[in-house]
């Protein structure tokens, strides 16, 4: 991916009480026909989030063409990771852990303040989807990331994925996140389990 055909708008620096037509009208495009709960957060969700500060959307077009290629939303929550025979946080991951989380004796776990992917998605309207890669757009979300990072520090990024051996695969093994967990999620639609995931940043 070429970045410099890359633009990436974040709703935060427009007037998200009043969202002029071209910002609604690049929303409306957005397509994801692999997760109808990305594209609901977009279409329903994204500008009042942003407006409340729950989170923060950003938008990636294309530089050529000016169209939505994807979209990814940050936030900052606490995680609670968990340290026992199933977990697959390394020794190495768990020292550094240690140094920005409080530990829990008791229930041997430890809780810290991370950095969520809260949304992530490609664009598959006109197949503007092959556009973009996977890896690209989630490199484009972390790199945000550490932007806040050299202004705040911070040391972890987390996000939640459906069960899905292809999708899971795709987090872990190309893109270097590890399992820590698990939840029910919340969504209007059929609720489902999703996988917690984690990277530590450089």
């Amino acid at each position: 991916m070429n970045k410099d055909n890359i633009i990436i708008l974040n709703l935060s620096e427009f007037d998200v009480e009043n969202v002029g037509d071209d910002i609604s009208d690049i929303i409306s495009d957005f397509t994801c026909t692999l997760n109808k709960d990305v594209e609901s957060f977009l279409h329903n969700n994204a500008i009042e989030f942003t407006r409340k500060k729950q989170s923060v959307t950003y938008l990636v077009l294309s530089g050529e063409s000016a169209q939505l290629l994807g979209y990814f939303s940050l936030t900052i929550k606490p995680i609670t990771i968990t340290i026992d025979v199933n977990t697959s946080i390394s020794n190495t991951m768990r020292k550094k852990i240690e140094r920005v989380s409080k530990f829990d004796e008791e229930s041997h776990s430890y809780t810290l303040a991370a950095y969520l992917i809260a949304q992530l998605g490609k664009n598959f309207s006109e197949n503007v989807d092959i556009l973009i890669d996977g890896s690209d757009l989630l490199n484009l979300a972390v790199e945000k990331i550490k932007e806040a990072q050299n202004i705040v520090g911070g040391l972890a990024v987390f996000l939640e994925a459906e069960d899905n051996e292809k999708l899971l695969e795709f987090y872990k093994s190309k893109n270097g996140f590890v399992e820590f967990g698990s939840r029910m999620s919340e969504s209007s639609s059929e609720p489902h389990k999703l996988i917690q995931m984690i990277k530590l940043l450089k």
